[in-house]
């Protein structure tokens, strides 16, 4: 039998790893978390037809699903490096080496918080950790909390916190500096916002959206924007007060905030404080990508996927034979778009083991991947159709300037 490595257990890995074994592949799975599932065990929420979107049951559901299948698992082992000899892929952990014809890199993302005034002191924490001690240990990060930065992922995550009992006394912005620009200008943060607004359990909020369709009412949306905020959840979401501090001397004790004007400028005087004893900082979510360059496989920076992505094809391919990637490494996406992707790198991985019949099952699951992406609840980054499309330009160049090379 041939051998399937795959490095992450999330939405990605686990679709693949099913997938692969279902077709009698022999399969490994690697993670350094202590449980399958990744980021989908501290996800939560509603979705539109009023159900409830249990990561910690979805992923328990495909963990077993692959145990069922003889798949192994190898957690809480951190990959250290993986290099190619031969016709086969060497994956290097601290606990032993291992080795497979075929290597699939689902290792997700990672949090890019910004820096804050305080940021250092007990109690501030991301906003991704807050939710996984929330949602998967069942411990509260604190009683009262301020999230620092507002997007897709905060706001999802200010309401797991509420529905978990613990007060959130706002979300708002970073103080602008050339590091927070892009999540500290409230034009900015609006026009991101603008893509999610159907999240919001406020009708008022949805029916603001839909006016603001140019820049000119962006503009007065902003420069009309109430100082105190718009509530959602009832918690306030203030796109013109910035965090300029976080305070406390041995642990969180509250932020100093500021009013600021529609160019995200702090105006003087108007700061106050806010007591809590946490903070969360929000700076939005990157591909975990280290695994794949360390490997070798050519990067590009897409910044509608949320950072550098490896070179891959719309078959989860990469342009070293036996490599493929899936979920967010490709770009940041939602869990239901992730595990998508895995059906498409686990039939793809199949097909190149021998399995030939799976090529119309391939294409379906492209198909499936769009029609995923078209219906998400939830969009991190608003054109990442845009992003997908430079990747597969990207592609079809590598692909033709090799096979001029190889003409030559």
């Amino acid at each position: 039998m041939n051998k399937v490595i795959i490095i992450g257990s999330g939405p990605a890995g686990l679709t693949a790893a099913v997938t692969c074994a279902d077709k009698g592949l022999d399969v490994l799975v690697i993670d350094e978390y202590m449980i399958a599932g990744g980021r989908l065990l501290g996800q939560l929420y509603e979705q539109p037809d009023g159900t409830w979107w249990n990561g910690i049951k979805e992923s328990n559901h495909l963990h077993q699903q692959a145990l069922d299948l003889g798949v192994k698992f190898h957690l809480n082992i951190p990959v250290s490096n993986i290099e190619k000899k031969d016709e086969s892929w060497i994956v290097y952990t601290e606990q032993k080496t291992f080795h497979a014809n075929n290597l699939l890199l689902a290792t997700g993302a990672a949090e890019s918080p910004v820096p804050v005034p305080g940021w250092t002191l007990p109690g501030v924490m991301s906003v991704g950790a807050a939710q996984v001690m929330t949602n998967v240990h069942r411990v509260k990060p604190g009683e009262r909390g301020v999230i620092i930065g507002v997007n897709v992922l905060s706001s999802a995550i200010a309401m797991e916190l509420q529905l978990a009992g613990v007060e959130v006394a706002c979300l708002t912005l970073p103080k602008l500096n050339q590091v927070t620009y892009d999540s500290a200008h409230p034009k900015k943060v609006l026009d991101s916002l603008l893509h999610v607004s159907h999240m919001a359990p406020s009708q008022f909020v949805k029916l603001g959206s839909k006016l603001m369709k140019n820049d000119f009412m962006k503009k007065l949306g902003v420069t009309f924007y109430p100082k105190n905020g718009i509530k959602m959840w009832d918690i306030p979401i203030q796109l013109r007060k910035a965090v300029i501090e976080i305070y406390g001397k041995d642990q969180v004790e509250g932020v100093t905030i500021a009013t600021i004007n529609t160019d995200g400028e702090v105006i003087p005087g108007s700061e106050e404080k806010i007591s809590a004893d946490f903070v969360c900082i929000a700076g939005g979510l990157y591909p975990l990508a280290e695994l794949a360059s360390v490997a070798g496989c050519p990067f590009y920076l897409v910044e509608e996927l949320g950072g550098y992505v490896p070179l891959h094809n719309e078959r989860m391919e990469t342009t070293l034979d036996g490599l493929y990637v899936a979920g967010n490494i490709t770009g940041i996406e939602g869990a239901k778009v992730a595990a998508a992707q895995g059906l498409t790198a686990g039939l793809t991985i199949a097909y190149n083991s021998g399995f030939e019949v799976l090529e119309n099952d391939i294409h379906a699951s492209i198909q499936a991947i769009e029609q995923t992406r078209d219906s998400a609840y939830i969009q991190f980054h608003p054109d990442v159709k845009e992003g997908k499309k430079i990747v597969q330009e990207q592609w079809e160049n590598y692909v033709t300037t090799n096979l001029k090379l190889k003409s030559v």
